[in-house]
């Protein structure tokens, strides 16, 4: 993105008037959308769970399906059926809408059936137990049918109880941060740390059945006078469920500084239950779980290997979780003896890292620990209660987002207890300093040469982690009694694997959505196809193995994949600058959606999802100075003094939401609405401007590429959602979409002077060449393909279309159409989409042809790359595996996109 001369940016501001046509108030008419489509298909649509198993032990499951243009008006209701023709009772709400008013996505919440199901326009079944929420004095109160939550309103209780039936099987749910303001690197010095607890501000009811109801609750960790760490959770709860779902968001504003002791380190995150413990000692039960389904089964008072027998049936009971006979039942010698045995209260299990749990436990606090075993990796569920009820409890990712534990205390007494810690307290503390002392980089000339030999982009204070964000999924079951060896494997899996109901590819593909036309269904039918689908499965399966091999897990890395490799060192460049963790350059987030859409793959989405959990959490800040932007790639996720739109760039978030209604991945997208305000904070080019700049509210310079893709990614998501800024948001994409169009070279023209309070660009005076090789692959095409699908605006269309034309065309025809070509390029394997695009819309037979050649051979890979991986072994190594050295992400992404594209667009003529 080149930056327009200052003389420039005044002749620009003097003649913003030349592009009046373009009135700023046409954004706000309906005629301006999309003619509605002439034939709208309102098919019944089968869904199917994304892996086998179904709902399981789950609460319930929510889904995004999409609609063509004009099939269904807003007030349409839907019906569900199982593959018997039975209703299931179904939730829906719209979360999209096309121009024309008509449903584009329409959410679905289901808590019951199994196999395959039929969505259709209908009246829907309504569940024999409804949910139902009841506000009352300081509290909301939600009954699924089954159990009933009383959720608080203020203070540090956020659950105040759990019921089943007239049983109370949990209390005083609530939120526990250690801190400790001091770390000490070696072996000196005394740890002190503080308790924190979480209290709240707010809570909303977001819905309210019939079949699902969501009650948000935000607020801070607090302790005397301080609040920090400010916290947003959703409870989930479905009709008939004797279960809850727990989505917890943390947002870091506490202080930590390179070089400095002091500060506001994590030593513990988690969420605690209290556990009322009714049954006599040996019909209390502990549950922990193992690897894979495996189970620690253990009683509180255990009467199983004594020197005495009790008897097999009461053993076996025992063991089975059932309530035990009368002990004057049993051989006399054990209940004569009873108060000999000890009784073993408290235990736990912690996963520090990918390779490792303990498990040990203790009769009371006071008392030495016995190690009870351990293993790999823990599925992160428990369970504590007895034949009278109990607690099982679950995070999802327990050892991928290490150091994870999950603590029970005191079920000796009346009242248990339950941590699941997010952050072990055993581990480390939570240390986000930057990585080195800056080495003397403290003007632009010096961090841009550093910059050339580390690829970092380093700025002293702007490696900080406030305002970054993580969010942790967890699961709760009241339980009427100890569940049966198979109930407990089932809540198991639903603690590893959410279940997820999905669309079919094809219903995508028809509703033209998430980048219309531009990925189809996988085709082997010629070899030439079926050369190109073995090339994207070999990547994708790539990086999956080397996620493991590599071992890229932890709680704050989790999700993410890094940048390049190291040949030498047979290593990724985790240490080497701009480098290490991809955060989301070139679009790898998009290219794992698109592999999605098309095939359908659970291994597919379950990637893009930790992805997306990352990268729209992480590497974005929320809070602070550059709350709204992203960091570039770097050895810590918010390390590059790069503080871009294009890292939060909603249109990663796009896909994930629309799949499956995710209400905090929606937050995140409603929160960009604004962003364009960033751009007063911070100037995206500032180490690099040849002549003065300073950010002016009426005149912001912006880049058509990387930037205002992001911005107007936000802002079409949240006009397609009707969010409460939807008009200012429509507005703005068809104001932006306008002025760009009007600008003398249109989207060669680079950047433009944008004014916050019109929401348009200057129209320049005079044509300017502002070509970069990364406008265009930060989403840049994908949202074109859906602006141009929904936007009745040839000038726009051309301006794009245009722009795809003459990327990958040489420089002499660039220079014949512009007056001066684009200079210096690379990346036209992955602009080959563009020729694509642009062919099928323009029926150019010679772009047809050009994309080919582009992607088969240009920069990327070729078909004479290795396409496969070398084994790895000691001493080269650290871990045996395998490595590709000649894979790059940058590349991976692009060709992967534009393989999925050019098929899409292209695939009846490949060469």
């Amino acid at each position: 993105m080149s930056p327009l001369p200052r003389r420039s940016l005044l002749k620009a501001a003097a003649v913003a008037g030349a592009a009046a046509q373009f009135s700023w108030a046409l954004g706000a008419k309906d005629a301006e959308a999309a003619p509605r489509a002439a034939a709208a298909d309102t098919d019944p649509v089968t869904l199917h769970w994304l892996e086998d198993g179904g709902l399981g032990a789950a609460p319930g499951t929510t889904l995004g399906v999409p609609w063509p243009r004009g099939a269904f008006r807003e007030d349409q209701t839907f019906a569900l059926t199982d593959a018997d023709g039975k209703d299931v009772p179904v939730q829906s709400w719209p979360i999209a809408y096309w121009p024309d008013g008509s449903l584009k996505w329409t959410a679905h919440a289901v808590s019951s059936g199994t196999g395959k199901l039929t969505l259709a326009a209908g009246s829907p079944a309504v569940p024999a137990g409804k949910v139902t929420v009841d506000k009352r004095g300081g509290t909301v109160d939600v009954s699924t049918g089954v159990i009933t939550a009383r959720i608080g309103t203020s203070g540090s209780t956020i659950v105040k109880s759990v019921t089943r039936g007239s049983t109370e099987i949990a209390r005083n749910g609530r939120l526990v941060l250690i801190r400790q303001p001091e770390i000490e690197d070696e072996d000196q010095g005394a740890v002190r740390t503080e308790r924190f607890d979480g209290v709240v501000d707010a809570v909303a009811v977001e819905q309210s059945g019939p079949v699902r109801a969501v009650v948000r609750i935000d607020g801070r960790h607090r302790r005397g006078s301080r609040s920090w760490l400010p916290f947003s959770i959703r409870l989930y709860f479905y009709a008939g469920a004797d279960s809850f779902r727990m989505v917890h968001t943390i947002t870091y504003d506490g202080k930590q500084e390179p070089g400095r002791a002091s500060g506001d380190f994590i030593r513990g995150l988690g969420v605690r239950f209290t556990v009322p413990m009714r049954d006599e000692s040996y019909d209390r039960h502990v549950r922990l779980g193992g690897e894979g389904s495996g189970l620690l089964r253990e009683a509180v008072k255990g009467i199983t290997g004594l020197r005495r027998d009790p008897g097999a049936a009461v053993q076996a009971a025992q063991y089975a979780g059932r309530k035990l006979p009368d002990p004057a039942t049993w051989d006399q010698r054990v209940t004569t003896r009873l108060r000999y045995i000890p009784e073993w209260g408290d235990y736990t299990l912690s996963q520090l890292s990918a390779d490792g749990f303990t498990v040990r436990k203790r009769t009371k606090k006071g008392h030495g620990w016995i190690g009870a075993g351990g293993g790999r990796r823990a599925s992160g569920f428990g369970y504590v209660g007895g034949v009278s009820g109990g607690l099982s409890f679950g995070l999802r990712d327990f050892w991928e987002k290490h150091p994870s534990q999950l603590d029970v205390r005191a079920a000796h007494t009346d009242e248990a207890e339950v941590t699941l810690w997010l952050w072990s307290p055993e581990a480390q503390p939570m240390d986000l300093r930057f990585y080195h002392n800056g080495m003397g980089q403290d003007t632009y000339p010096e961090q841009l040469e550093g910059l050339n030999i580390t690829y970092e982009d380093y700025e002293p204070g702007f490696g900080t982690p406030y305002g970054i964000a993580r969010t942790s999924e967890l699961l709760f079951w009241a339980n009427e009694s100890t569940p049966s060896p198979e109930t407990l494997a089932e809540q198991v899996a639903a603690v590893r694997v959410l279940p997820q109901l999905a669309a079919p590819p094809k219903q995508l593909i028809k509703a033209r959505v998430l980048g219309p036309g531009l990925y189809s269904e996988p085709d082997r039918s010629t070899p030439a196809k079926a050369k190109i689908e073995d090339h994207l499965d070999f990547l994708f399966t790539y990086y999956k193995d080397q996620v493991e091999q590599r071992r890229w897990y932890g709680f704050w890395d989790y999700g993410d994949i890094m940048h390049t490799y190291d040949a030498v060192r047979h290593q990724w460049r985790y240490d080497i600058g701009g480098y290490a963790w991809d955060n989301s350059e070139l679009s790898p987030d998009i290219w794992l959606w698109m592999a999605y859409l098309r095939s359908g793959r659970a291994d597919i989405f379950r990637f893009a999802e930790s992805m997306t959990r990352h990268t729209g959490e992480v590497d974005v800040y929320h809070l602070g100075r550059w709350a709204g932007l992203g960091t570039r790639h770097g050895v810590q996720h918010y390390a590059d003094s790069a503080k871009q739109q294009r890292i939060a760039n909603t249109t990663y978030r796009r896909y994930y939401y629309f799949l499956t209604a995710d209400e905090r991945v929606g937050d995140l997208m409603h929160a960009n609405v604004d962003s364009d305000e960033t751009f007063l904070a911070l100037d995206p080019l500032r180490k690099i401007r040849t002549e003065p700049y300073t950010p002016d509210r009426h005149a912001l310079s912006i880049g058509f590429g990387t930037d205002w893709s992001g911005l107007v990614s936000a802002w079409l998501t949240e006009w397609e959602r009707k969010g409460p800024k939807w008009e200012k948001a429509r507005a703005r994409v068809l104001s932006t979409m306008e002025t760009i169009a009007a600008q003398p070279n249109g989207f060669v023209q680079g950047s433009g002077l944008y004014d916050l309070d019109t929401g348009r660009f200057a129209v320049a005076a005079a044509p300017v060449v502002g070509v970069s090789h990364l406008s265009a692959v930060f989403g840049l095409n994908e949202l074109c393909a859906e602006l141009i699908d929904l936007v009745d605006m040839p000038e726009f269309n051309e301006a794009y279309f245009d722009y795809c034309r003459y990327f990958n065309a040489t420089k002499a025809e660039q220079a014949a159409r512009y007056g001066s070509h684009f200079g210096t390029l690379l990346l036209f394997q992955g602009h080959s989409r563009l020729d694509a695009y642009a062919a099928v819309r323009t029926g150019d037979a010679a772009l047809a042809r050009r994309a080919w050649a582009k992607f088969y051979g240009s920069d990327g890979y070729t078909e004479s790359s290795s396409w496969k991986t070398e084994p790895l072994s000691g001493p080269a190594t650290l871990v045996a595996g395998s490595e590709a050295a000649w894979v790059a992400t940058n590349d991976t992404a692009l060709y992967g996109l534009a393989a999925i594209e050019n098929l899409a667009l292209l695939g009846d003529r490949m060469p």
